[in-house]
């Protein structure tokens, strides 16, 4: 069975929003931990959590995602930049024991003209002085396009982050589609191979959720611009070999697709559609 959901806004509640993930067709969801341009983070309604959580279990929802906002860079190019990004990591990881056992994504980081190694090694010091034994979700590196001076844009780097936490056991990886194939993995021609490659590097059994995304741009561009399900250069074709496959199929997949609630109930109802045991 395809588990498959949307990013949604929280404005009108938590619950509320599990309840707008069912409506579209969904059994998981991705919603930002704050402002997803901003430092500002509302406090948690204790009660409305716990009716999300309970929504979760009674519709049968596999884990969930939360996402850190983007301004959070854990190797950027000042200490008093990197301990603010520090402070919000620690401060949505306090706010994810509402949430127990899901997942909460980020993206690496621009290590911004110090180089790869520089900003794989301030990443993982982040991630050491902010997990702990008690840290209730995984937390996942989130696969990047390379644009710039991103990290993450190669599975190497990914694992290199990994291997420098000490608690990596609490560590997981989301790989986003569209920035793969940005990257330069190609999952039209030869998605058994860049699967293949990546467990090699990274190992499969790290891979805990993807972000299904179409591209607007060829294979390599480095640009990451996001397509809706078959309207870019991925297409819908290898987005059914995607969804098909034997090492991805029982992940919670997440449509990051520039479309209205309409559009993503749509691509819902197709890809559940195009997934086998589903016609």
């Amino acid at each position: 069975m395809l588990h498959i959901g949307c990013h949604l806004t929280t404005t009108k509640g938590l619950a509320a929003m599990g309840r707008q993930a069912l409506a579209l067709g969904g059994d998981t969801l991705q919603f930002f931990t704050r402002n997803p341009r901003g430092a500002k983070a509302k406090a948690i309604d204790h009660q409305d959590a716990a009716n999300l959580m309970s929504l979760l279990e009674n519709h049968h929802f596999v884990p969930i995602i939360a996402h850190a906002p983007y301004i959070m860079n854990l190797c950027a190019d000042t200490e008093e930049k990197r301990e603010f990004a520090q402070s919000i990591l620690a401060d949505d990881l306090v706010r994810m024991t509402h949430f127990p056992n899901q997942l909460y994504n980020f993206h690496p980081g621009s290590h911004v003209g110090q180089g790869v190694e520089a900003g794989i090694d301030y990443i993982a010091e982040a991630l050491n002085q902010t997990l702990t034994p008690e840290t209730s979700v995984t937390v996942l590196l989130e696969t990047m396009a390379g644009k710039g001076t991103e990290i993450g844009g190669r599975f190497e780097e990914l694992r290199a982050i990994i291997d420098r936490v000490d608690l990596n056991e609490k560590m997981g990886v989301c790989l986003d589609t569209c920035h793969v194939w940005d990257g330069g993995y190609d999952l039209v021609d030869n998605l058994d191979g860049v699967l293949a490659e990546f467990d090699a590097i990274i190992g499969l059994e790290r891979l805990k959720a993807i972000h299904l995304n179409d591209s607007l741009n060829p294979n390599c561009s480095h640009k990451d611009r996001h397509a809706c399900i078959g309207a870019g250069h991925i297409g819908l074709e290898a987005m059914e070999r995607i969804v098909n496959h034997p090492a991805l199929k029982n992940l919670p997949f997440c449509l990051e697709t520039p479309n209205d609630l309409d559009g993503y109930a749509k691509e819902i109802g197709v890809l559940r559609d195009l997934t086998e045991g589903n016609l």
